[in-house]
């Protein structure tokens, strides 16, 4: 009898919505053998030859767009606005990345003389397996999957087991999209079915998700002698200085922590406040977050939604308690939303903290934010470069040349100045210590993905 992965709604005391398939052992390996069939002609494909099935593959995206956007909404509780925000995201996103893989795949003259020139050419590795997941079911998706496709990789791909519903329309848009057959296709279920996915003969791993899970995929790579991109959690720094514009930094934190109910790996996951304006942005927190509506996911005027799971929210009522037994002040929020069926955690802020406590040493995935003062900027330092992880931060202040100091000194894949992005057309994203290994996205992505070969050829004279 065939095993079912089970879908619910987060947000209607996790009731049934359908059910998937687990993928068997033998599908498995039918799968990464017809990948491996299909890895030589799509990487001798030219770039201008692949480039239609992602035209393809946009057409049939935006046809059922809406449809990705409202499953999405109903497995995770992502709010409706921001699953159709993720969608126009994702069509950019193809787009964007075609032209740049034009830009970036071509071969590359590196040295020439009057006798010879060295050309550098981006060959993919092959059979590559991606595993993402659930909280931009899609936008993981293609973040993950169009540049390694782009570049001639092949991919079995593995979404969370908490969103395959989504996974399975995401798949048959890509079999409407018309690739070859192997070049792409899906397999379903929990980390064991990805352990065994991983276990097969493959070429890389692309990997977003847990810091633990990363490490451990990361050793069956070394073992394997093969490359993994590794993006995995985060504990994200926010500094306010005195200077601050605070109309301007108290609403761009608040957006960049309670984004996704706060489930996002590169959110503001901790704010800290130069101690001159420490309670006055604490009011202006608890003011913005106490307006803020929870409750049903598909209304379009809901800010937040559920958690994505039951075990998720149990997770966070843990860190919580923790910091509570410990003497940290609940300024609002704290506990679970009493008169909501499902895994709804109100909007929570926290103060008087000590660093051993797990909202601070461990990734918070969820609407709690921990507000930390400060003294100096030696200190602000320290404080956000006190965790294990690297992958974000936010720097608010007036001063241009103390917050671009701030940014360098700060142990951070990317860093934001006042409410600017660091999401763009050619920007990496990645992170540093325990956030992972490699970059995604922009022209340093398809670095990620490819091969370098230099070839040296004479020059030829007519």
């Amino acid at each position: 009898m065939l095993k079912k992965l089970i879908s619910t709604n987060p947000a209607r005391n996790y009731e049934k919505i359908d059910e998937v398939e687990i993928s068997r052992e033998e599908e498995i390996i039918e799968k990464v053998n017809k990948a491996q069939k299909a890895k030589l002609g799509w990487k001798e494909m030219s770039l201008e030859d692949r480039i239609p099935y992602f035209e393809k593959l946009m057409a049939v995206y935006k046809k059922r767009g809406e449809e990705v956007a409202e499953i999405q909404t109903k497995e995770v509780g992502k709010v409706i606005k921001e699953s159709r925000e993720d969608v126009e995201f994702d069509l950019f996103g193809i787009e964007n990345n075609i032209r740049i893989a034009r830009e970036v795949l071509k071969p590359e003259i590196l040295d020439e003389s009057e006798t010879q020139k060295n050309i550098l050419y981006f060959e993919p590795y092959g059979i590559m397996v991606v595993i993402v997941p659930w909280n931009f079911p899609s936008s993981n998706f293609f973040i993950s999957c169009i540049q390694p496709l782009l570049a001639g990789n092949t991919i079995v791909f593995k979404h969370s087991e908490e969103c395959p519903l989504t996974g399975k329309i995401l798949e048959e848009i890509m079999e409407e999209a018309g690739f070859p057959e192997g070049v792409f296709s899906e397999v379903y279920g929990d980390g064991k079915v990805g352990d065994m996915l991983t276990n097969q003969a493959i070429d890389a791993i692309h990997f977003t998700g847990s810091t633990k899970i990363g490490r451990y995929l990361y050793e069956k790579a070394a073992l394997k002698f093969i490359p993994a991109t590794l993006e995995m959690g985060g504990s994200s720094p926010g500094i306010i200085f005195k200077d601050a514009n605070l109309d301007m930094a108290c609403k761009h934190a608040l957006a960049e922590r309670f984004l996704c109910c706060g489930q996002v790996c590169c959110a503001l996951k901790r704010l800290i406040v130069h101690e001159s304006i420490y309670s006055e942005v604490i009011e202006r927190m608890k003011k913005a977050v106490e307006s803020m509506k929870v409750g049903d996911p598909m209304d379009k005027n809901t800010d937040i939604g559920p958690l994505v799971t039951k075990r998720q929210l149990d997770l966070l009522i843990e860190q919580v308690e923790d910091a509570k037994k410990k003497g940290s002040t609940v300024i609002t929020g704290g506990d679970v939303v009493g008169d909501l069926n499902g895994a709804f955690y109100k909007p929570t802020i926290l103060t008087n903290l000590i660093m051993d406590m797990k909202v601070l040493t461990e990734e918070v995935f969820g609407p709690v934010l921990p507000i930390l003062s400060f003294k100096t900027e030696k200190e602000a330092i320290e404080l956000a470069n006190k965790t294990i992880y690297g992958l974000s931060a936010f720097v608010y202040g007036s001063d241009f040349e103390q917050l671009k100091r701030v940014a360098l000194k700060i142990e951070a894949g990317q860093i934001s100045i006042n409410n600017t992005s660091y999401f763009s057309d050619n920007s990496p994203f990645g992170g540093y210590k325990m956030s992972g290994i490699g970059r995604n996205s922009g022209k340093m992505g398809f670095y990620e993905v490819t091969q370098k070969k230099v070839v040296s050829e004479p020059v030829r004279k007519n």
